[in-house]
């Protein structure tokens, strides 16, 4: 008697195992399908936040407010005093760029030993459930790469503004419990600009783009 019901009692675990397994499975396969999707597209725009105002902070806190407009483009006129030629100032362009490049990749550094909540109520339609906050970790990825670029808009009558943007580029990995993903982050940060008066001249030395100074490095 005791024999038949130890084997009872055997069977019923092993149905308990075997049902207990198929509900992870499910559970598993339900995160998967509904919450991991979701979870990523919120911890995504989290750390593009977090790391865009991370590389601003740095850009800001590092240009000069002596570098103006005439330290980066050189403009010369012709006799009626109108605009000739724009040539950029390449040398110091290309020192700003890298001076930048190694202070925001410095930066990313100190950010990866930061902490990161995504609060994960967001990732449900339900925002009545009170749910903990995850840890997300963002972890650089290759190097950071900066350039220039510029751009020339009306600002009125027979006047032209020209910006002079600085371009920063980076990988950063994501990683919360259970997944990790590789995005890129480029973000543009205005440094410098004037107003033009009468047309822009048609010879223009482009300023180096982030391309031209990867090649450099």
């Amino acid at each position: 008697m005791k024999k038949i019901l130890s084997k009872v009692r055997k069977k019923r675990y092993i149905i308990y195992i075997f049902i207990f397994l198929l509900f992870l499975l499910y559970l598993y396969n339900y995160v998967d399908r509904n919450i991991k999707p979701t979870l990523i597209a919120v911890a995504e725009v989290r750390a593009k936040s977090v790391t865009t105002k991370a590389i601003n902070d740095t850009i800001k806190s590092k240009i000069k407010e002596d570098i103006n407009y005439e330290n980066l483009i050189l403009v010369k006129y012709d006799l009626e005093g109108r605009v000739s030629l724009m040539q950029a100032n390449t040398i110091l362009m290309n020192s700003i760029a890298a001076d930048m490049a190694l202070e925001v990749q410095e930066q990313l550094k100190n950010l990866s030993n930061s902490k990161v909540k995504v609060p994960l109520s967001n990732t449900f339609n339900r925002y009545l459930i009170n749910l903990p906050s995850l840890n997300l970790q963002i972890q650089p990825q290759g190097s950071v790469n900066v350039g220039f670029a510029t751009e020339f808009e009306e600002a009125g009558i027979n006047q032209t503004r020209h910006r002079i943007y600085l371009i920063v580029s980076t990988d950063i990995r994501i990683i919360v419990p259970l997944i990790s993903k590789t995005i890129n982050i480029t973000t543009n940060i205005p440094i410098a600009e004037t107003v033009i008066i009468g047309d822009v001249p048609e010879q223009y030395f482009t300023i180096p783009s982030k391309e031209y100074l990867d090649i450099l490095r």
